[in-house]
């Protein structure tokens, strides 16, 4: 399942500018979040839905198959800190909830062949609907 995603315009500059740079170029690991941001819609930070998960978003969500609920935090690497729920961008799960809205599903690859089925249950406080461009 590969639901639509949009991504605010400040993030997409943002995470090319990471994703691109020399040092990540060789991380093939990387691959699906290019993918992921190749079929992005791309939009106005100020257009950005107040239900739609962007960079420093925080948001709860399941996972299918267990029904376990999470609340993390969408981070940038240096940001990123799971011992207080801040999964970073990088991360196969993180790379996952960007752009997704609330109820949205994806599928994403957990390593080891496993696939899990994630649905964003809400999105909990979001840069964009605060007025916060900058983060």
């Amino acid at each position: 399942m590969i639901p639509d995603i949009i991504v605010a315009a400040h993030d997409m500059e943002r995470l090319e500018a990471l994703l691109y740079a020399p040092e990540q170029l060789k991380r093939s690991d990387l691959d699906a979040l290019r993918e992921e941001l190749g079929r992005a819609t791309v939009c106005d930070p100020a257009d950005v839905p107040a239900n739609l998960i962007t960079m420093n978003s925080r948001a709860r969500f399941r996972e299918e198959h267990t029904g376990r609920e999470y609340e993390l935090t969408l981070s940038y690497p240096r940001q990123a800190d799971h011992a207080n729920g801040r999964i970073s961008i990088l991360s196969p799960a993180g790379s996952a909830l960007l752009g997704l809205s609330e109820q949205q599903q994806i599928d994403w690859n957990a390593g080891s062949g496993n696939t899990i089925r994630i649905t964003v249950l809400e999105v909990t406080w979001q840069p964009e609907a605060n007025g916060r461009f900058d983060l």
